[in-house]
């Protein structure tokens, strides 16, 4: 019996997620044509996977017995691929935002390796790159590793960048605005927005929700969230409230950048890929990123979450 590795893939999805909406968006498909293959996985190896009903996704004994092994063909699998394609294919790195500070490594890294191709996109949101890498429709992404979902943490592999300093991202005539730097103290006095609701960047909203907790910080109800950044200065005009960033966007033309301190919130940066990924462009990233000297220094007296600081060891 042949089966396609693609089907397993679906099958993974939705026992992970246990949901085939959730499970469709995070393989960028439709939910009909996810639902149609997990049918015929099913027909294929005679045994009913899940047990659905109007409320919820759960998994049969059969589902429960095949997933483990579902799993570790599909890392030999995506090993495969990845030592065949070697240099053939061009590497595909998702840099989440073109106002970062992380392009440069792609510049160097095109200077170290000019043979290989390295083709960058800035969709946003490492929870997306991610989605993406487990499904073979990019290779790299960047973010906070830590704050993905633990299973999804052990299907890849990371190495620290840097410990980027927290932002707000405010409208000029916010009060906040007038201050160089704002201590954590005098935000716990305005909502913040940490862009909740918006699944591509859940690592995110994970990251300030614990800044919230750990400092007493109120935050901002959900919107619709922006894309770009003229979008992101509409949204700024609409809700007038402080975004949480990071280091590394200088102003904006129509918003004003701050510096939270008092302590100094910090945010660990990982590259991400797939176990077992060989390219060329991979091991010019590799390079490009350790050419930078004291990126993951932590400041004395800053603050980072317990499992990100974890990472750093």
């Amino acid at each position: 019996m042949d089966i396609n590795p693609r089907l397993l893939r679906v099958f993974v999805a939705v026992a992970e997620e246990l949901h085939f909406g959730r499970a469709a968006a995070r393989l960028y498909v439709a939910q009909q044509a996810l639902s149609r293959d997990i049918r015929r996985l099913e027909e294929q190896l005679g045994a009913t996977l899940f047990a659905r009903s109007t409320r919820q996704v759960q998994l049969t004994p059969a589902g429960a017995n095949l997933l483990p092994s579902a799993r570790r063909l599909l890392t030999v699998h995506d090993e495969l691929v990845a030592q065949i394609r070697g240099a053939a294919g061009p590497l595909l790195v998702d840099f989440n935002s073109a106002g970062s500070a992380l392009p440069r490594h792609l510049i160097r890294a095109r200077e170290l390796a000019p043979e290989a191709e390295i083709v960058a996109r800035y969709h946003g949101g490492l929870a997306a790159g991610a989605a993406a890498i487990l499904a073979g429709a990019a290779d790299v992404s960047f973010g906070r590793f830590a704050g993905l979902d633990p299973d999804v943490r052990t299907r890849l592999a990371q190495t620290p960048v840097r410990l980027q300093p927290l932002t707000v991202i405010l409208p000029p005539e916010h009060p906040l605005a007038e201050l160089p730097e704002v201590p954590l103290s005098v935000m716990a006095g305005f909502p913040l927005d940490i862009m909740a609701g918006n699944p591509a960047t859940t690592e995110w909203t994970d990251l300030g929700r614990r800044l919230a907790e750990e400092f007493g910080l109120t935050l901002a109800a959900p919107h619709a969230c922006p894309i770009g950044l003229d979008e992101l200065l509409v949204y700024l005009r609409r809700h007038g409230e402080p975004v949480l960033s990071s280091a590394g966007w200088a102003d904006l033309e129509g918003a004003v950048v701050r510096p939270l301190v008092d302590p100094v919130p910090l945010s660990l940066v990982s590259l991400v890929h797939r176990q077992g990924l060989r390219h060329p462009g991979l091991t010019a990233l590799f390079q490009a990123i350790a050419e930078e000297d004291g990126w993951t220094d932590r400041p004395p007296g800053s603050w980072l979450p317990p499992l990100d600081e974890s990472l750093l060891g």
